[in-house]
């Protein structure tokens, strides 16, 4: 997953935790959406910046999964057992 610079993170995580909580599944793909049609907006409509934006949220998801749900799993199975 791409990395951005310190100075750059600070500018997106100051606006975005202004957000004071996202309660539902509905509200965090609304949140979602919305960023990718902010991020489309100086864009032009071609399938390249379309895809771009479709793969970042997706690339999202899957860094999300690596860091969290794969060690909710493994933790899963110290805990219970393998299958």
């Amino acid at each position: 997953m791409p990395y951005i610079s310190q100075d750059k993170r600070e500018k997106y995580r100051d606006k975005l935790l202004t957000i004071s909580k996202i309660e539902t599944k509905g509200e965090l793909e609304y949140c979602i959406f919305l960023l990718m049609k902010i991020y489309m907006l100086d864009k032009e409509y071609k399938y390249s910046n379309l895809h771009d934006t479709v793969y970042a949220a997706q690339h999202c998801a899957d860094e999300f999964r690596r860091r969290y749900l794969d060690i909710r799993e493994d933790t899963a199975i110290e805990t219970n057992g393998d299958i």
